[in-house]
């Protein structure tokens, strides 16, 4: 609890994480807001199936909250809104504000403990944040919006945030590396997705590093970094050091 993952990935799709974790914390019982910038709701929903857990039944007995970004722009810019009389939370694409105020508002009401709430913890996941850059939204603005959301669901509801961003260390993007390069210094834990430096393998899709910032908490520490490489398969990802994979030996 408390504890903000960072999701990267580097010449690969990690996306396979983010459906780990909305499939895990759904199945522990926790409360969830997703802030789901990339796909619709049916293709989070037909993975999340897949994986043995149903995001409309969730969505129903109020465990999920979902933001659709791709609907919620269209409303936006069509100039219809989702629920009347309430603003929307990707408000800054209208031109009024250029903050993301709004989104990091509709975060917290989502989250915000009742009486009637019996989910073991809250969490936010995004999927994923270099959208937010490609809706025009300012670098800052960007950071703003972590870092609040962060002050109030891992330190002041205890819950956890976890957050998937792109990259590329050779690409031009300067704003998306400033963000990633960020993150990464306030991050808990780091799971860094990379395609195979020797180009596609069948039996090998890529490689994961897991990188757990100790030095975060006390700065004498070294960060723990472990190596391993995976295969993803039509319900489950399977992981095994490098250079361990059945068909490679």
């Amino acid at each position: 609890q408390g504890k903000f993952t960072l999701l990267r990935d580097t010449r690969t799709d990690g996306s396979f994480l983010v459906h780990h974790f909305l499939s895990f914390y759904l199945s522990a019982g926790c409360k969830v807001c997703f802030v789901a910038l990339l796909q619709s709701f049916s293709h989070y929903n037909i993975v999340a199936q897949k994986l043995g857990v149903s995001l409309a039944a969730a969505k129903e007995r109020g465990q999920l909250v979902f933001l659709e970004g791709l609907k919620s722009c269209l409303d936006l810019l069509f100039g219809e809104e989702e629920q009347p009389g309430q603003p929307s939370p990707l408000q800054f694409l209208s031109g009024s504000s250029s903050d993301l105020r709004a989104l990091f508002e509709f975060v917290r009401a989502s989250l915000a403990p009742s009486d009637r709430d019996s989910w073991t913890g809250p969490v936010l996941l995004v999927d994923d944040l270099g959208v937010l850059l490609s809706l025009g939204a300012a670098p800052v603005a960007v950071l703003d919006f972590i870092h609040y959301c962060r002050v109030c669901v891992c330190c002041q509801l205890q819950g956890n945030v976890v957050v998937l961003v792109h990259s590329n260390e050779d690409s031009e993007d300067e704003e998306n590396e400033l963000v990633v390069n960020s993150l990464c210094h306030h991050s808990d834990l780091i799971l860094w997705a990379e395609g195979l430096a020797t180009g596609f393998c069948k039996d090998v899709h890529g490689q994961i590093k897991i990188i757990k910032r100790l030095s975060l908490r006390q700065a004498a520490e070294q960060d723990v970094v472990q190596v391993y490489q995976y295969k993803i398969q039509d319900r489950n990802v399977t992981f095994f050091a490098r250079g361990r994979q059945a068909a490679v030996l």
